[in-house]
This record gives structure tokens, sequence and C-alpha cells, in this order.
């Protein structure tokens, strides 16, 4: 749990902000149910809510959110960009390889280099908070 993120037992308070709107937005983190009320991201668990104000509202500005709230996010898709398209292109330089495999191979290094680069990222991110 990131130190900025409030715990409320749903023993203690079961509450919902008035206009809280559900939302796909934002990463789960286990929840079954998240919402959004301004730059409030609310996750709701079985026995509790975890609360925590975002710098930027993902419903206002998407791109604003990923660079100040999640930019782990950001680096491992320019990671798995740049990782795929290079392995896709040594693959295909190739003469005796086929389109199809070097596709295939790209698509494969960009989601293994983009999930390891974001993992690491967010590991390095929650540890400097």
């Amino acid at each position: 749990m990131p130190r900025d993120e409030i715990e409320v037992p749903k023993e203690l308070r079961e509450f919902m902000l008035e206009g809280a709107e559900e939302t796909v937005l934002g990463q789960k983190n286990g929840a079954y149910k998240q919402y959004r009320y301004g730059n409030l991201h609310i996750r709701e668990y079985p026995d509790k809510f975890l609360v925590h104000t975002d710098k930027v509202d993902p419903r206002v500005d998407p791109l604003g959110h990923l660079v100040k709230d999640a930019p782990e996010v950001l680096i491992g898709l320019a990671c798995a960009i740049f990782g795929g398209s290079h392995v896709a292109k040594k693959i295909f330089s190739d003469k005796d390889k086929s389109k199809k495999i070097s596709l295939a191979a790209g698509l494969l290094s960009s989601a293994v280099t983009g999930y390891i680069v974001y993992a690491a990222t967010k590991k390095l991110k929650n540890y400097l908070e």
C-alpha cells in the first residue's frame, strides 16, 4: 500500500461519496470495484476501502495523469515499442524468416520487455515515495 493511501475498514464505516463514479480507469490492485470522485481514487475490497488522491484526474486529462501519477505505464509502453520493433527488425532482416515470425517475435518481446520495465519502474517509484 502506498504511503499516501488511506484505509477505511468497512466494519468501521461503509461509505461512498455521493457523486463518485465507478470506473475502469486505474490499477485495481485486487479491488473488485473502483471509483473516482474528482482527483480521489477509491478502491473497494470485501473488507475495506483504500483511498488516495491523484495529481491529475484521468477522466479530464489522461496523458497528464500518466505523466504525473503513473509514469511507469509510459516508460513500460516506450520500452515495449522500442524493444519489440528492434527484435522484429532484427528477425525480419534475416532473408530466411517470414513476416509472421518476425511479427510474432516482436509482439512477444514487446509484451515481455514492457512488463518487466513497467514492474521495475513501479517498484522503484514505490521505493522512492
